[in-house]
């Protein structure tokens, strides 16, 4: 039987805000265990899993090797061996440099004023709506996906098919292992399906720059193509949505009217809040792992303790974003620059590829929904909030907000 996966348990503890969290206060690293048992070596600290994600003997490919420890309970996206994500050395590097031929600066820049297009448009739908409103529905859901089927040339993508196989793929109890595999399965076949129709009619689209890219140097598979395509629709769909209602719910209190309105009046103020706020607020609860994972390929030493070859290693870059050694302790300053870059989207050789299309929606979503509604305030209190829960990921199901 499915379980409910969209709205928090009736008998369970009401939900917090995910920016009132408690993060692992920084510290050596500890052992613990994952909920499958597998013993795990915990990072906390900035240095550490800087370190970790950047070590050639710290990789995610041994993750899925004959002898590996089990680390998941459920199937999910993030598990697919011939991904990008889960390739390291030689062969992680000539799909990454394949990859890095279609996001170039130049074309992430001419994308910029499609992506301020789509934000201005929904912003201003809503505002036309009328108060009170509810804005996951309006704004938060629709932007990542009007924009990933813009630069995919996706018009037409069918909002709601495309939401329950990011939920399938990105699921820890949401669903059954056996519905889990059905939605990657169907999920991986319209990417399939994309990449021959791009391969056959290029375009213009991100789709056919990849494709183009990996027919000019030979680096990749059909299958790392397609696994490559609809991950990158799962990431410019699900972190976007996650971050930009998230940030909401902390931006909308009404004590913080003033840097509300801050973030509509100067765009520079709001790529400023949008670095802070992806530093200080987690993408999820942290429920299947504490952190990003790696398996030890050799004995290494890491912030003075001995991890030997074999050992699972997970990287909390949430409790990293927080080390007092490296950022400011206290009230947090959104508009403050960031000294030392935050490790939300990982770091070394799988920094997440997307990391420029979720900073660049979330910046200009806030500045123009701040610009046009600078009143904008929730409408009931944080308790009431129902949250998408049983993923990976959590944010809100719906946000009631008034001006």
């Amino acid at each position: 039987m499915t379980t409910d996966a969209h709205t928090d348990a009736p008998d369970s503890p009401p939900l917090v805000p995910l920016h009132c969290l408690r993060h692992a206060e920084p510290g050596p690293p500890r052992l613990a265990a994952l909920p499958t048992g597998t013993p795990v070596w915990v990072l906390t600290r900035h240095a550490d899993v800087r370190q970790a994600l950047a070590h050639p003997d710290l990789g995610r490919a041994s993750l899925y090797a004959p002898d590996a420890p089990p680390t998941t309970l459920t199937p999910n996206i993030l598990d697919d061996p011939s991904s990008i994500l889960n390739s390291d050395g030689p062969d992680h590097q000539a799909i990454r440099r394949t990859v890095q031929r279609a996001f170039t600066p130049r074309a992430i820049e001419r994308w910029r004023p499609w992506v301020d297009d789509v934000v201005r448009e929904l912003v201003d739908r809503l505002a036309a709506s009328g108060s009170p409103a509810e804005v996951v529905g309006a704004l938060t859901k629709p932007l990542p996906v009007r924009v990933i089927s813009r630069l995919m040339e996706l018009e037409g993508l069918d909002i709601d098919r495309l939401g329950s196989w990011s939920d399938h793929a990105l699921s820890t109890t949401a669903y059954t292992a056996e519905e889990i595999r059905t939605a990657i399965r169907e999920f991986g076949e319209f990417g399939y399906q994309l990449v021959l129709a791009r391969r056959k009619n290029p375009g213009e689209d991100l789709v056919s720059s990849l494709v183009q890219a990996a027919d000019q140097t030979g680096g990749m598979t059909e299958a790392q193509i397609t696994s490559l395509t609809i991950g990158l629709v799962i990431a410019g769909h699900e972190t976007t949505m996650t971050s930009f209602g998230n940030a909401l719910v902390y931006l909308l209190d009404p004590e913080r009217g003033e840097t509300w309105r801050r973030i509509g009046q100067d765009l520079s103020a709001a790529t400023a809040a949008t670095e802070q706020l992806l530093r200080t607020i987690p993408l999820g609860d942290r429920t299947t792992a504490p952190g990003q994972l790696r398996r030890a390929t050799a004995d290494l030493e890491i912030g003075g303790v001995t991890i030997p070859a074999g050992a699972v290693v997970a990287a909390d870059t949430t409790a990293a974003n927080a080390d007092p050694e490296v950022y400011p302790p206290g009230p947090l300053d959104l508009f403050a620059p960031l000294g030392t870059p935050s490790l939300t989207f990982g770091a070394g050789p799988h920094h997440c590829l997307g990391a420029w299309l979720a900073r660049m929606e979330l910046e200009l979503g806030l500045h123009h929904l701040s610009r046009v509604l600078p009143e904008l305030r929730l409408a009931a209190p944080v308790e009431d909030i129902e949250w998408r829960t049983g993923l990976i990921t959590r944010s809100p199901l719906r946000l009631a907000v008034t001006w």
